[in-house]
């Protein structure tokens, strides 16, 4: 097993260890526990993890799509399963709120809509 083999099992090793901690996180928020100290402990590592995968999948595509250096040929199925993945949690985790609610043109559909703020 090579370098790069390894390094993308160690990136779906930690997308894994994220989806527990997400898991665990929900099962805990249903039972009503979202401020004990389990829940904070969880949310505090699951933000990590989710950072560390980030930064992995960044590293990921620099060095696939490096123009100096073509790698496309290492798209196998695992690379393209984490970067469809990948492209999902860009899409979840990205502040809407400032896209959403900031906007001009979303204040402007509010107040042709007839919402009044």
């Amino acid at each position: 097993m090579n370098y790069f083999s390894m390094y993308i099992y160690f990136i779906i090793f930690i997308k894994i260890i994220f989806i527990l901690l997400a898991i665990t996180h929900i099962y805990l928020k249903i039972k009503g526990e979202t401020g004990s100290d389990l829940d904070e402990t969880i949310v505090y590592w699951k933000e990590r993890i989710e950072f560390l995968f980030v930064i992995l999948m960044a590293l990921l595509l620099i060095y696939v799509f490096n123009p100096r250096k073509s790698h496309i040929n290492l798209l196998n199925k695992e690379i393209q399963i984490l970067l469809y993945l990948f492209g999902f949690i860009l899409l979840i985790t990205a502040n809407w709120d400032t896209f959403l609610h900031e906007s001009k043109w979303f204040k402007y559909l509010q107040q042709i809509l007839g919402d009044k703020q």
